[in-house]
């Protein structure tokens, strides 16, 4: 496949999407035995260092770390560490699939802003594509049952972050290098949450040991495919492709967590897939 075509670009949030729902998924398990800011901290870590050896075979450290766009790189990467610290929380007090239930209408925020942000159009089928996709999430969600608790704010506020992280990303790589955003993003993470992680840092098992570095793997795999698919393809074209994310969840929650899947959730999530 030529890595330089748009359809390369869908192909790679596709799989960004199944890797993330794994990653979830081990986050859901570890944050049971760890507090958030050592699981965040370890990821970021691990994807700092993985950077940075890229950045070396790729032009060098140094070459990497000067951006033409400092600042929106420092606060597109402040974005996703509070993303992610948030995440993991609302995955300790809802289920997986509940969690991208709710997560899943950034697409919407995605298409809305992609405009004055980016200056990308946005046409009529896009606009059905992605809405069609939000009735499915709405037939899961069920408004005004008691997936709408306080908790569920969380996810929902992970989406608008999230949704500015996908823009930023977009927008920095007019500017800046593939290495240089992830060098960015790998090194300003660990410092922000090693920050906190350094007070509440607990003993680490084996089994621990080994979930944290599946984490860190999907983590450097997940961001490297969603960085590269948001610089070969426009925002507003990926987008859609995100809601599959809720079909990967829905099943990893059925399987591992025994989360049950009622009519109207495999209704939803059908409507999803077609978008």
């Amino acid at each position: 496949m030529n890595l330089t075509t748009p359809m390369s670009g869908i192909v790679l949030m596709i799989l960004s999407t199944l890797i993330f729902s794994v990653q979830d998924a081990i986050t859901k398990m570890l944050v049971q035995e760890l507090p958030v800011a050592q699981i965040v901290f370890v990821r970021f870590a691990a994807f700092a260092i993985f950077a940075c050896l890229f950045a070396a075979f790729n032009g060098g450290v140094g070459k990497a770390v000067r951006s033409q766009v400092p600042l929106r790189q420092l606060l597109r990467c402040l974005l996703m560490c509070s993303e992610i610290v948030l995440f993991a929380f609302a995955l300790r007090v809802l289920g997986l699939a509940e969690v991208h239930a709710l997560f899943a209408c950034f697409p919407l925020v995605v298409a809305a802003l992609s405009v004055p942000m980016l200056g990308e159009k946005v046409g009529h089928r896009r606009w059905f594509a992605v809405i069609i996709g939000f009735v499915g999430t709405l037939i899961i969600l069920r408004p005004g049952l008691a997936v709408f608790d306080p908790n569920a704010l969380i996810p929902l506020l992970c989406a608008v972050i999230f949704a500015l992280y996908n823009l930023l990303t977009r927008q920095v790589s007019r500017h800046d290098s593939f290495a240089t955003s992830l060098l960015y993003f790998g090194v300003i993470g660990a410092i922000a949450s090693g920050v906190v992680a350094i007070s509440l840092w607990e003993p680490l098992s084996p089994d621990t040991i080994r979930l944290l570095a599946m984490l860190c793997a999907t983590s450097i795999c997940g961001h490297m495919m969603l960085i590269k698919a948001l610089q070969l393809t426009e925002a507003v074209v990926l987008q859609p492709f995100h809601y599959l994310v809720l079909i990967w969840a829905l099943s990893i929650g059925y399987v591992f967590f025994q989360e049950t899947v009622d009519w109207p959730t495999l209704l939803g999530a059908a409507i999803v897939a077609f978008s």
